[in-house]
């Protein structure tokens, strides 16, 4: 799998502007606030539908314009697709795949698997268990359709049933009316659990052969799903917290309210651990994704790396970059001494400067 080309129009900082990729390593270098992030941005908006950074669809047409355009093509099995999302500001987007509009945008998730690395991740590990359900929800999102389809759902549910149990407070008569979504609740929210529960099993066993090779053998690394409840349990913790829902005006129980934990060499690193192995187990983390995605698609995803490597210390930056061969990968940078110093391979380097290409090296 990988992308041959990109064309934007109107989209963040650029007017205009058309890209060919290399299948191996692509760098975007130059100073900050040129644009680089957001060609990366506008290629995982063509993989998962949403902006990385959870910005509205408005806010990435350029500023004074009222739509903007991105155009991809890419190779998946074999076979050319060419993707086109048209971003409106003030109406729903419109999504074509090789020129056939598709009803939902949902349909097109999971055509194009993207494994993105940002700085924000080195930090998955001590930041709040929101963060790392994000991590969890965007790889199976883009991987089970099904998965999609419940967590969609089930966020819809929480948020109806929080806003009913806040007019409960003034109108008592209305818990009634409960019933309805705790179903639902149920019924979305058992499915997730399950398939969290897989995907952590399977995750966990790559992070952990991963740990130990970048740790140099050094350090174990044990990752645990740890939902809000078991599957079998939720309809009955539901019904149990209900008192305590209307009183708090929120539901306290469901896999909104799941985390996983992070256990080297018998150290809870999202408590304890030093922040040179919070970001080891980040990195882990992200390495075991790709191959965690590899092993279920039968194909290598796309990697994209924005200003990861000057995060990094040269031993992780090394690893990292001998690790992600064959891999067709997309790199924003400031500079490319750490590139030339190390003789990491370069397939091509675009050069980039106030939303424009200002020049292009292979």
């Amino acid at each position: 799998m990988y992308i041959q080309s990109l064309e934007l129009t109107n989209f963040r900082n650029y007017e205009a502007l058309q890209l060919s990729f290399s299948e191996g390593t692509n760098i975007f270098y130059g100073d900050n606030a040129q644009g680089k992030t957001n060609i990366l941005e506008s290629l995982y908006m063509i993989s998962t539908t949403k902006s990385h950074r959870g910005v509205k669809d408005k806010d990435l047409i350029r500023f004074g314009q009222d739509e903007a355009h991105i155009r991809t093509v890419f190779i998946k099995d074999g076979i050319d697709y060419q993707v086109d999302m048209h971003l409106r500001k003030n109406k729903s987007k419109v999504i074509a795949i090789n020129g056939q509009r598709i009803r939902r945008a949902a349909d097109l998730v999971g055509l194009l698997h993207i494994v993105f690395f940002s700085p924000e991740d080195l930090s998955i590990v001590k930041d709040g268990p929101a963060q790392r359900r994000r991590f969890m929800d965007l790889e199976l999102c883009q991987l089970d359709a099904s998965y999609l389809h419940n967590l969609s759902h089930y966020n819809k549910v929480v948020d109806q049933r929080n806003r009913l149990l806040r007019d409960i407070r003034q109108f008592p008569q209305m818990a009634d009316t409960l019933d309805v979504w705790d179903e639902q609740l149920v019924a979305y929210g058992t499915s997730i659990i399950e398939r969290r529960k897989e995907f952590m099993e399977e995750l966990a066993e790559i992070v952990g052969v991963l740990h130990g090779k970048l740790s140099g053998g050094r350090e174990t690394l044990v990752v645990s799903y740890e939902p809000s409840c078991a599957a079998q349990d939720l309809a009955d913790r539901i019904r149990n917290a209900r008192e305590r829902d209307i009183q708090m005006a929120m539901t306290s129980v469901g896999p909104h309210r799941d985390d996983f934990s992070f256990v080297g060499n018998g150290i809870d690193l999202r408590r304890f651990g030093s922040q040179g192995q919070q970001r080891t187990c980040a990195l882990s983390l992200k390495l075991s994704e790709i191959e965690l995605v590899t092993r279920l698609i039968g194909e290598k995803p796309v990697l994209m790396l924005d200003d990861v490597l000057s995060e990094l210390d040269s031993r992780r930056q090394n690893y990292l970059m001998t690790t992600i061969g064959g891999i067709q990968t997309m790199i924003t940078c400031t500079g490319l001494d750490e590139f030339v110093n190390n003789r990491f391979e370069i397939d091509r380097v675009f050069e980039i400067e106030g939303g424009r290409l200002n020049g292009l090296h292979e």
